[in-house]
């Protein structure tokens, strides 16, 4: 952890980088009106996996794939991505983004689909370790088109490596912020979802924030404004996606450590909506308030859920905030190796 989120990096004074392009597929069609857009950094394996199940979808749309590369040295994600585009698995682009954090890779894919096809409509998101079900597209574009929703959501449900941890299902780490299809006020992630084109013209450029490049929540800063903005979004239960969870994710330090980021994104979130000097003040001791509070959220976890891990996590959500409010937060986009 590290005092951080003042000395982010200023998004106004970030010369432009130029993105190589290591991959594209022949003849691309600029006419396809669906892109599927993958941020990639050090994980091969699961990526072959990811872009496997794409290529398995059951739908009669035409999509196109666009995958950003982050990390510029090694460059593990490229070959992988260059054997399913030259096999002609589906169409699609695969550019190497030079400077590294999560917001970096997530701008990255978004303004390439934007360019590179400028007849798309719906731009889906899905990550490096996650594997989409055969339906996943279709349900996801089919909800747009039915229900006009600006940005669709659906499920990440984990698959645990060592299978005795399959009670961390329930773990508010975990656990899909809903579980029935239908309007929702807002989603958080973007591991899951479909944005329509008009919604990045209306929010600031980049899409994704800066300042949550190296500690992450980027993506709920995103949906937040879009819900402020008035934008609607819809939840597909159906159009499920499964994550990968290696056994470094279920250790007590990491959940402990997501709590205090998912604390520090809270109070990120809530700070840029509060405009004036007072409503700032206000906001530090409501999360310094949360800390008490917290214990009593704690005590009724162990009572119901009966598992230590899952009562730890309010009190890590609590603390996160309290420690951002004065300056101090985990930076896990930084980090020589994310796992």
């Amino acid at each position: 952890m590290r005092s951080g989120y003042p000395q982010m990096e200023n998004t106004d004074a970030t010369p432009p980088v130029t993105r190589a392009l290591a991959m594209i597929s022949p003849a691309l069609d600029p006419s396809i009106d669906i892109v599927v857009c993958i941020p990639c950094f050090r994980r091969p394996h699961y990526l072959r996996q990811t872009l496997e199940s794409l290529a398995q979808q059951r739908t009669n749309r035409r999509f196109a794939v666009v995958m950003v590369e982050n990390d510029a040295s090694r460059s593990e994600s490229v070959p992988v991505a260059s054997s399913f585009l030259a096999a002609g698995k589906f169409p699609g682009v695969c550019v190497v983004e030079p400077r590294q954090g999560n917001c970096r890779a997530i701008n990255a894919a978004f303004e390439t689909a934007l360019a590179m096809f400028p007849n798309a409509t719906s731009f889906l998101m899905i990550d490096d370790d996650e594997i989409a079900s055969r339906d996943w597209l279709e349900r996801m574009v089919s909800a747009a088109e039915a229900t006009g929703a600006d940005i669709v959501g659906g499920p990440v449900l984990p698959e645990f490596d060592d299978e005795r941890k399959r009670g961390l299902r329930r773990h508010p780490a975990f656990a899909p912020a809903y579980d029935a299809s239908g309007p929702v006020p807002v989603i958080y992630g973007c591991g899951n979802c479909l944005i329509r084109r008009p919604v990045f013209a209306r929010l600031a450029d980049p899409a994704f924030d800066l300042r949550f490049n190296f500690l992450g929540g980027g993506d709920t800063d995103f949906f937040w404004r879009c819900r402020l903005d008035g934008m609607t979004f819809h939840w597909v239960e159906e159009a499920v996606i499964t994550e990968t969870v290696p056994e470094s994710r279920t250790k007590p330090r990491w959940i402990a450590l997501r709590g205090l980021r998912i604390g520090a994104i809270n109070y990120h979130v809530q700070r840029k909506a509060a405009q004036t000097g007072w409503r700032r003040f206000k906001l530090t001791l409501k999360m310094l308030a949360m800390l008490p509070l917290s214990l009593f959220h704690a005590g009724r976890l162990v009572l119901t859920e009966h598992r230590a891990l899952m009562a730890m996590h309010p009190m890590a959500v609590a603390a996160g905030s309290a420690l951002a409010a004065l300056g101090i937060e985990p930076q896990p986009y930084k980090a020589s190796k994310i796992t």
